[in-house]
């Protein structure tokens, strides 16, 4: 009995290995709602460490400075000794990035588990007691099962129990997500052993989340469930999108078809804006990942059925720059186009995978002049982006092209008034709040005529724009006579 007390008094002790936009957040709110538990989030990155550690947190999240602020240095610590924190945790989250493979077998759509694999042989290395190893990260189906051999080959008689946890974070809104989870999902081992790690990190999210809302099942279902759910996301905003097109060809108005199919209770109304596409770190990730796994697995035709969700996103990029470049006479060269929003969504400085990118790299290809503004976004991330390869942006900086050589072409600004000074089109691509309240005639009487609108988020009201004297271009809504003369060749 007198052990078992003893055991309690010991205070619980978790390392979260990669300081990102999940590990970050999630062990901020859990040092908050677990003031018991000793939470440290460890990175190699020194630079990333010290803005955690500073009042400039690296990334951007509403909620998240308060959350941290309370917790630093009380129970959450940020810190680049890896070892140390590994060494004294029961519990090691492992949030590192898993980015699209480059080269090699299944490339550019297989992950890629180095990161992965060389933090669960660092914690086999410096473990001197049993661990729960807690995988965090978006990862393919059956990567527990390949850690747990590296672990358990490598463990020196020391007991690890690996579980599935993965994160359904929403950019934007993660510290709300965080607080008031729809689900937590545990996945591990049907054993005893399994079990009572299931239970460890159970009582952990216990501390706010009820009961009914953490689910359990085994590994592969968490893994699995994780790539489903995005895919089963992109897959609703690429169905939105097909129908756009047709709204287009057919004179309808997708705002009001999406309204009327999300009426019906089976679908609901959320996720169905069409827009220039979705972006983000991990819908076309784990869509690629989910063909490999099908492929491998000798599903072809299941491969193809969720191709198919990152072609038509592939798709609305391309028509929308068609749209844009055949509305101006069938060229763009040397004129000076205004992008309004970089980032992938609105609330968040995140420009992985935005659609913005291959937007864009399309109007530059026919040599326009562009001049971008995100309220978010530093001008070096934008340059980075722009002359980045594919996947590339998902490796370590050390791995990335060093200086990537500025784009002449392209401007970053600092007002949106600024971005559309003597430009002939303004292209709207981040739904920003801010960008629904802009003074439009301002803009108009300061633009080359005709002065175009191309509203990739449906954000501004069409018809009052129309009265100022643009032509409007929003997506899926009926075309201006202008457009209709114009027709986009895709």
């Amino acid at each position: 009995m007198r052990a078992d007390l003893k055991e309690h008094e010991k205070m619980v002790k978790i390392c979260c290995i990669g300081a990102g936009y999940v590990g970050g957040p999630t062990m901020a709110v859990i040092a908050l709602k677990c003031p018991d538990i000793e939470v440290a989030v460890v990175d190699i990155s020194v630079p990333r460490i010290t803005a955690w550690n500073s009042d400039q947190l690296p990334i951007y999240e509403p909620g998240l400075d308060d959350v941290v602020k309370q917790c630093r240095g009380k129970n959450l610590f940020f810190s680049t000794d890896v070892e140390k924190h590994v060494f004294e945790a029961d519990i090691v989250f492992v949030s590192v990035n898993t980015p699209t493979k480059t080269r090699g077998l299944g490339a550019g759509k297989a992950a890629d588990l180095t990161y992965w694999e060389s933090a669960a042989r660092m914690i086999a290395d410096v473990s001197k007691s049993d661990k729960i190893v807690v995988e965090k990260s978006t990862v393919p189906v059956k990567t527990a099962e390949a850690i747990e051999k590296i672990l358990t080959h490598n463990s020196k008689g020391i007991n690890f129990q690996i579980l599935s946890n993965p994160e359904f974070l929403a950019e934007g809104t993660a510290i709300e997500d965080l607080f008031k989870p729809d689900r937590v999902l545990i996945g591990g081992r049907e054993t005893p052993g399994g079990q009572k790690a299931i239970k460890a990190l159970k009582d952990v999210y216990a501390h706010w989340v009820p009961e009914e809302n953490i689910i359990t099942t085994n590994l592969w279902s968490a893994e699995l469930s994780k790539l489903a759910a995005n895919a089963f996301l992109a897959q609703r905003i690429s169905s939105v999108n097909a129908m756009s097109a047709l709204c287009e060809a057919t004179g309808a108005n997708v705002t009001q078809v999406a309204y009327a199919v999300g009426k019906d209770t089976r679908i609901g109304a959320r996720f169905l804006n069409a827009s220039v596409g979705f972006g983000g770190s991990c819908f076309q990730k784990d869509i690629l990942n989910l063909v490999y796994i099908c492929e491998c697995n000798g599903l072809p035709e299941v491969a193809e059925y969720w191709k198919q969700v990152i072609k038509i996103n592939d798709y609305q990029k391309t028509r929308f720059v068609n749209r844009v470049v055949a509305s101006m006479f069938n060229t763009v060269s040397n004129k000076k186009i205004a992008i309004l929003g970089f980032a992938f969504k609105k609330d968040t400085g995140d420009t992985r995978e935005t659609p913005a990118i291959d937007v864009c790299k399309g109007l530059l290809g026919d040599k326009a002049l562009l001049s971008i503004y995100d309220p978010q976004v530093t001008e070096d991330q934008i340059q980075r982006d722009l002359s980045m390869k594919k996947f590339d942006w998902d490796h370590p900086l050390h791995l990335q092209p060093m200086s990537p050589t500025a784009v002449k072409q392209v401007g970053v600004v600092w007002d949106a008034y600024e971005a559309a000074k003597d430009a002939h089109g303004v292209c709207i691509l981040t739904e920003w709040d801010e960008f629904k309240t802009l003074d439009f005639q301002r803009i108009y009487d300061n633009m080359q005529k005709p002065a175009f609108v191309f509203d990739g988020r449906n954000v501004v009201d069409g018809e009052k724009l129309r009265q100022i004297g643009f032509i409007v271009y929003s997506i899926g809504k009926p075309l201006d006579a202008w457009l209709k003369d114009m027709p986009a060749l895709v």
